[in-house]
């Protein structure tokens, strides 16, 4: 299995954020071809220290690298990427990595 972990910061509108996530971006991102679930935080991101800077944490999840490469390369991936411009005014970082269980 592959990862997608897409990190929010803070955006300077959480209102206007939540709605555009919702209503906007999660239907483009659903569409990215091999995508086999889809996760999103609920509440506030917080570290063991306590509040973090983050915003909101999504997970996406493929059955393999090659087959999240090839989503994100496709029409519907580059949308969903390209969208991110739209609602993320406190940034995003992505990681991607595959998983084995221990």
């Amino acid at each position: 299995m592959a990862k997608l972990i897409a990190v929010y910061g803070q955006p300077t509108d959480k209102e206007a954020f939540n709605t555009y996530y919702e209503k906007t971006h999660i239907p483009l991102a659903k569409k990215v071809p091999g995508l086999m679930k889809y996760d999103i935080s609920h509440g506030p991101v917080v570290n063991p220290g306590g509040q973090s800077n983050f915003y909101l944490v999504a997970t996406l999840y493929f059955d393999s690298m090659e087959s999240m490469q090839a989503g994100l390369n496709a029409p519907e991936g580059q949308a969903a990427a390209e969208d991110t411009a739209n609602f993320a005014t406190g940034g995003v970082q992505m990681y991607m990595f595959e998983t084995q269980e221990v």
